[in-house]
């Protein structure tokens, strides 16, 4: 364990998120730059006492579990994850599940790009960021408990209104099949998640196309370049599909744009001005 690197990078990553970064109000009298000693021992469940002392080059090893609240709390990346582990001289284990915190520039990017719908997707397909366009486009996912935000288990199990099976998208089976192949790939990256296994058990048991599929122990997904999808207001609505991976928090960006001048791009303006005040209209 080296007490004095580990004290330095505990420090450093504290210092540089803020208050607001965690749900903290940030108060009038603060000095210090970043969190408080006292907020990151909260946000991590150990005391304030104890976290001090490995701030300071003289507390005792963390215990893996300490180590996984305090990665949580200071918001560590994979290789931040791993690197603290090695300064506590307990070498790191497979990530403990897929992330689903979105960095606050990519929150940024969905929001400044008005023409375009897109969203962003965990390892398991769940969707746990979008911009407005998005929400118009394929559902006001605000209004979804977080099990229903997840594609893959939309495609396979439903709901599909009017027949229209996610959202009415024109690759419903090769979305079905390249997410399979995918989730094998997550399972395999995180086996001792429950969500992950829970939501392959779910899709066994309720899916017999997804058991075929699964059977297959496929892992090559091949990427959807061009989409329709068949929206009750506007129409057919053909975007082209771009996904930019965000590799160390094991997520995916993907944006739709419609081609210039054409009737889909007409029509994604037109949903701009909708938004989802009128989703329920035809479902």
């Amino acid at each position: 364990m080296d007490r004095q690197e580990l004290a330095a990078f505990l420090r450093s990553r504290r210092e540089r998120i803020t208050p607001a970064d965690v749900g903290l109000p940030a108060g009038p009298r603060r000095r210090t730059p970043g969190l408080r000693r006292e907020e990151v021992a909260q946000l991590a469940f150990i005391s304030t006492e104890y976290y001090t002392r490995l701030e300071q080059s003289r507390g005792p090893r963390p215990s893996r579990e300490v180590l996984a609240g305090l990665a949580r709390a200071l918001r560590l990346s994979d290789a931040e994850r791993d690197h603290l582990h090695h300064l506590a001289g307990a070498p790191p284990g497979p990530p403990p599940g897929p992330s689903r915190e979105v960095r606050q520039s990519i929150l940024d990017l969905l929001s400044r790009l008005p023409q375009a719908a897109a969203i962003v997707t965990s390892a398991t397909f769940e969707v746990i960021a979008w911009n407005d366009l998005a929400a118009a486009l394929m559902e006001d996912f605000s209004a979804l408990p977080r099990r229903d935000r997840n594609l893959v288990r939309r495609v396979f199990l439903g709901p599909h209104p009017q027949g229209r099976r996610l959202y009415g998208v024109s690759d419903a089976d090769a979305f079905a099949r390249n997410a399979t192949q995918r989730l094998r790939a997550t399972a395999a990256r995180y086996p001792d998640d429950p969500e992950v296994t829970g939501l392959v058990g779910e899709l066994l048991a309720g899916s017999e196309h997804f058991s075929r599929l699964w059977a297959s122990h496929d892992v090559s997904a091949e990427p959807t370049l061009c989409k329709t999808f068949q929206h009750p207001l506007v129409g057919p609505v053909t975007v082209n599909c771009d996904a930019l991976d965000i590799t160390d928090r094991d997520q995916q960006v993907v944006i739709y744009t419609a081609a210039p001048g054409s009737p889909s791009e007409e029509a994604l303006r037109l949903l701009s001005v909708i938004g989802t005040q009128s989703m329920d209209v035809g479902r």
